[in-house]
């Protein structure tokens, strides 16, 4: 069975949190469409806010 891959959106989210998670700036951010690249800033200032709350994962 083949493995689906996920939609590049929520890939380019789920990049941004873990980016935002461990602690890296948002300055960072390897998009340059500008979908992608306000999905991974959403990601990010989502683990950002998770951080400041002491949510982190380490």
């Amino acid at each position: 069975m083949k493995r689906q891959k996920r939609d590049k959106l929520t890939r380019a989210h789920s990049k941004g949190y873990q980016a935002g998670i461990s602690g890296r700036s948002k300055d960072n951010c390897p998009f340059q469409a500008s979908d992608a690249r306000s999905h991974w800033l959403g990601g990010w200032r989502e683990a950002n806010t998770d951080r400041q709350l002491g949510l982190n994962s380490r």
